[in-house]
């Protein structure tokens, strides 16, 4: 989006993500054509675990970068603190909470992190101060803010693969937690096809990419809510409080420690989903062939691994979790089983 923005503006951004959403839409209808059958095939456990793993381990980083011990230069006791309160106060209540306390430990945890936030003198309320109470998110209209730039989004049309393998795999783990294989029910092409629509559309007003992010799935796995009818009310709840300033702009004072201590367990719960897979489907480590792949993905996966080629003027750049899964399903498609 950046490199789109500084080559053609917010005309080539939008319509960039346009294209995104309209290309997920194109695959949607060829998986409703060919059929599901060829999922299993292509994703057995021995790729699926290991992805789900890698998903979770790479966010690894991002947690500790929150809570500022990445860097001894940096060390502030405030933050290990504010982020041992968030973490231990979410696990008491995830372990011994009762109603609705049991539902919300991750709501509980940011709120007793940020009390102590204020305490420790880590928030500045001013930006809260000079928010208003009402206001009109920023939008963007085609051919009133912009006019569409289709030479230079074409750039961003590869991201659309990335981001389904992505799909793919996050909607992997969701199927683990909830125990219903969500790639056959509703259906990829269902999931793809949502996924896709809601792109395009935030595209028409300025809106951001959707994305699937692997955090959320740890929620569903956690507060054991996975209703879409919950799920909808909030995002109801989500877009109007883009129309609230004030409360807008409290969230934006969330300090990173805060966010860090609950990316403690959300994170590790997503790589523990990965290890599930694998043992509930009886993954066999003493045979050699699935050492090798699971080995090849996570060290490609984890360890920085980047390729990219040119199509034209088009750079595709595949790497993480996404450039794993390519080669694990390489890998069990030329590997020889053993006998």
């Amino acid at each position: 989006m950046v490199a789109a923005y500084l080559a053609g503006g917010i005309g080539a951004v939008m319509t960039g993500l346009l294209m995104v959403g309209l290309i997920y839409v194109l695959v949607a209808f060829i998986i409703k054509l060919i059929g599901k059958g060829w999922i299993d095939k292509l994703l057995p456990p021995i790729i699926i675990g290991p992805m789900i793993m890698i998903i979770g381990l790479s966010l690894a980083s991002s947690a500790i970068v929150n809570i500022g011990i990445d860097n001894i230069d940096n060390f502030d006791y405030r933050n290990v603190l504010v982020a041992l309160v968030t973490f231990f106060t979410t696990v008491i209540v995830m372990l011994k909470g009762k109603g609705i306390l049991k539902i919300i430990p991750f709501l509980i945890g940011i709120m007793a992190g940020y009390l102590v936030s204020i305490m420790f003198g880590m928030i500045d309320f001013s930006v809260v101060a000079s928010a208003s109470w009402f206001e009109i998110p920023s939008f963007k209209f085609p051919f009133i803010s912009y006019d569409f730039d289709f030479a230079t989004a074409l750039t961003m049309i590869p991201i659309a693969f990335v981001c389904i393998a992505e799909h793919i795999g996050d909607h992997t783990v969701l199927s683990t937690i909830v125990g219903r294989n969500l790639l056959r029910d509703p259906g990829l092409d269902k999931t793809l096809m949502g996924d896709g629509l809601a792109t395009a559309v935030s595209s028409l007003i300025g809106g951001p990419a959707n994305t699937t992010y692997g955090e959320n799935t740890s929620v569903v796995g956690m507060t054991k809510v996975a209703s879409t009818y919950v799920i909808g009310l909030a995002a109801l709840i989500t877009i109007l409080f883009g129309f609230l300033g004030k409360i807008t702009a409290v969230i934006q004072t969330i300090p990173n420690p805060v966010l860090g201590g609950i990316s403690l367990l959300l994170y590790g719960f997503i790589s523990v989903n990965g290890l599930k897979v694998l043992i509930n489907n009886k993954v066999n480590f003493d045979k050699t062939r699935n050492i090798i792949i699971a080995s090849a993905m996570f060290i490609i996966g984890l360890g920085g691994a980047i390729i990219s080629f040119s199509l034209g003027d088009m750079v595709i750049s595949l790497s993480g979790m996404s450039l794993a899964a390519l080669v694990g399903i390489l890998l069990n498609i030329i590997l020889p089983y053993e006998k």
